[in-house]
């Protein structure tokens, strides 16, 4: 079982690790962030976790957020030390609402509902469990034009053309399938949270790359991937050993 954890006080993300070493030891923290925005961004680029433990308030918002526009839809269990957003959470298809300081016993009580859900939705009618979550009229809310600049005037670019983001010296740029490079405002981090994750992936800290844009990778130096992109890139596209088997994944899809 995998879990991503979202909690903004270290303490506190420790105590919950110790305590899932002991209720749930076969369960495998994956990643954890501080903020709604680190945990969106997890979520966009990372293999969607078996479960969610989010604090409910974190260091930039109500990590009820998450669920505003109904494009997530994964089992959660909200831990928090007020009572007062317990509707929201569940609104939020929360598995089970825990008020801090969280013990043993509430944790095993919350992961026997999961174990039980588990066993009462086999992977196949999960995953269509999940997918009419997704289709209640909302589609998801991703960005489908950007705002770049050209000299001292503006244009925009519908994500349907755009090969690739780049960080060049703090400045992000837009690539875009004919190769015109344009500079945006926005950091590489906002982009990538704005993105649809089907078709766009962070490959390293300076780029995010389409889909369609890929041409080949092959296997390079340290379990690292090398790709070729179309239009080229200015120099070589490595992706690291930690985001390899997440790319050849993604490229799957």
């Amino acid at each position: 079982m995998k879990l991503f954890i979202a909690e903004d006080e270290p303490p506190a993300r420790e105590r919950l690790i110790e305590s899932l070493s002991r209720v749930a030891p076969e369960a495998q923290v994956v990643g954890s962030a501080a903020s709604v925005h680190d945990t969106r961004r997890w979520l966009a680029t990372h293999a969607e976790p078996d479960v969610l433990l989010l604090d409910i308030q974190l260091a930039d918002g109500l990590s009820t957020e998450l669920f505003a526009d109904g494009a997530l839809a994964l089992p959660t269990i909200f831990t928090t030390a007020y009572d007062e957003f317990a509707l929201a959470a569940f609104q939020a298809l929360a598995i089970d609402y825990l008020l801090k300081p969280v013990d043993d016993t509430q944790l095993a009580r919350a992961f026997a509902r999961v174990a039980s859900l588990r066993e009462r939705f086999a992977a196949p009618a999960a995953k269509a469990l999940r997918e009419a979550m997704r289709s209640d009229g909302a589609a998801p809310r991703h960005r489908q034009r950007w705002v770049a600049r050209q000299g001292a005037a503006f244009i925009a670019v519908p994500v349907e053309q755009v090969a690739y983001f780049v960080s060049v010296d703090k400045l992000s740029f837009v690539v875009t399938r004919d190769g015109t490079r344009r500079l945006l405002d926005e950091s590489l981090a906002d982009i990538e949270a704005a993105l649809d994750p089907e078709h766009f992936f962070r490959v390293n800290r300076q780029m995010i790359v389409a889909a369609t844009a890929i041409a080949r990778f092959a296997p390079s130096s340290r379990g690292r991937l090398s790709a070729e992109l179309i239009p080229a890139a200015d120099g070589d596209v490595q992706i690291s050993q930690e985001r390899a088997a997440a790319f050849r994944q993604w490229l799957a899809r």
